[in-house]
């Protein structure tokens, strides 16, 4: 699996734990998964750091929603990707558009100078971006390593021919990052038509709380969430995608 990244996203130590025992050789560690990811707490970096040797990227995202953000929210995430650089996070997952489309260039850049050292990733702002063309020339320009995205469509087979073209007008320059739908059916069909050779994946399960007292008609956030069920990483799919990977 050398020349293969298969990124596995997290948003507990638990399943950072297993997608690492399972072979994943990069972690995206992030909270609520289940609204598409938040910035994880500096805690939860440090247990999984004790516990994991992989790389981990953190995703720096202030709230559930859209990413065109407010000088406020500019603040917290340039200084969350200060905290994270100072703590020794191997990445940061970032991504600021303007109300226009376009990548926000002037924020971006300045959250490229705190990372450092640190590996950036441009996360699925990427995806709901106006041209994609011109973005993966803006990342590139700023230096940004690595493209998270499905190729501007739901899942990434479904997009698959703008991964396609993606990987070809990367030229090696960045990571194109396959994301959204990876799993150890797609991923083959994704590398012979796309080139790809970064995945993305959760492997998610849905496993009961331990509670065994349930307090029913109570909604601790949006109506309709199950309070009582919790997404953990499946070993046996991120095992399957390693494999895969071996294999190709």
């Amino acid at each position: 699996m050398d020349k293969f990244i298969l990124e596995a996203c997290v948003d507990s130590v638990e399943s950072a734990v297993i997608a690492t025992n399972a072979g994943a050789n990069r972690l995206e560690l992030c909270a609520n998964l289940i609204i598409g990811g938040t910035t994880p707490t500096l805690a939860m970096f440090q247990q999984v750091r004790k516990r994991c040797d992989n790389k981990i990227h953190v995703l720096i995202r202030p709230r559930f929603g859209d990413f065109c953000y407010t000088e406020d929210e500019f603040e917290i995430i340039k200084e969350e990707v200060r905290q994270y650089n100072k703590f020794g996070a191997d990445g940061v997952v970032i991504g600021i558009l303007t109300p226009d489309g376009e990548l926000n260039m002037q924020q971006m850049a300045a959250l490229v100078k705190e990372a450092g050292n640190m590996s950036v990733t441009l996360h699925r702002a990427f995806d709901m971006c106006k041209d994609p063309q011109i973005t993966l020339k803006q990342a590139i320009e700023l230096g940004i390593d690595s493209i998270l995205t499905s190729g501007q469509a739901n899942d990434c087979v479904t997009g698959k021919e703008c991964l396609k073209d993606l990987c070809q007008l990367s030229n090696h320059r960045i990571e194109i990052l396959v994301g959204s739908g990876v799993n150890a059916g797609v991923i083959k069909e994704l590398y012979q038509h796309t080139g790809a050779t970064s995945y993305h994946m959760s492997g998610k399960k849905i496993i009961n709380s331990a509670m065994v007292y349930r307090k029913e008609n109570i909604f601790m956030g949006l109506e309709g969430f199950d309070e009582y069920s919790i997404w953990r990483t499946e070993k046996t799919e991120i095992k399957r995608a390693v494999t895969l990977l071996k294999e190709l």
